[in-house]
């Protein structure tokens, strides 16, 4: 009688652990995109001097359409990271729009800081999804004397939801090479 009872405990308790753990709980977000900081980490070049910094966001989507395929590529779907670049110049902050000659035309460029994120939409009838996007930045600008900057970030998903727009703190920038 003890054994049956032992068993039967056993096979309930069984029972109630994959009922539990077995099925994926659906998570419930809105179908814009939502991002958040997590991080920002300079990178120094050998000088010690400034020159990239890795920025860290956490996104969620409620339909799981973020990220583009490499035939999505022109038009609304050239990029899906979206970053504006900004200098402190005298307490203020100013949006900075850098160019670079052209190696064909000579004409100025502009250079844009935006990416893209790959596709990244779940299998399954599940499409609700997180993660985390790191993307490497150049942080110093040799044609400016300004020292602190900031960043301004979005992402747009394939229906072209806009998510929410995060901005960096401060970032110092250190110009100057260390002495040997």
């Amino acid at each position: 009688m003890k054994s049956t009872i032992t068993t039967i405990g056993l096979i309930s308790l069984f029972l109630l652990l994959i009922f539990s753990f077995g099925c994926k709980k659906e998570d419930k977000y809105p179908i814009e995109p939502h991002i958040d900081l997590i991080s920002f980490d300079k990178i120094a070049d050998s000088t010690g001097i400034d020159q990239q910094g890795v920025i860290g966001l956490s996104f969620t989507d409620g339909d799981g359409d973020v990220g583009l395929t490499n035939d999505q590529n022109t038009g609304n779907y050239k990029y899906n990271l979206f970053v504006k670049y900004f200098e402190k110049k005298k307490g203020k902050y100013e949006e900075i729009i850098l160019t670079t000659p052209n190696a064909i035309t000579g004409k100025p460029d502009t250079l844009l800081f935006n990416g893209r994120i790959p596709y990244l939409t779940p299998q399954g009838r599940i499409k609700s999804i997180k993660g985390e996007i790191y993307d490497t930045l150049y942080i110093n600008n040799p044609a400016s004397t300004y020292d602190t900057i900031k960043y301004e970030i979005f992402i747009q998903d394939r229906a072209l939801h806009k998510s929410n727009t995060v901005t960096t703190p401060d970032i110092i920038i250190n110009k100057k090479a260390r002495k040997p």
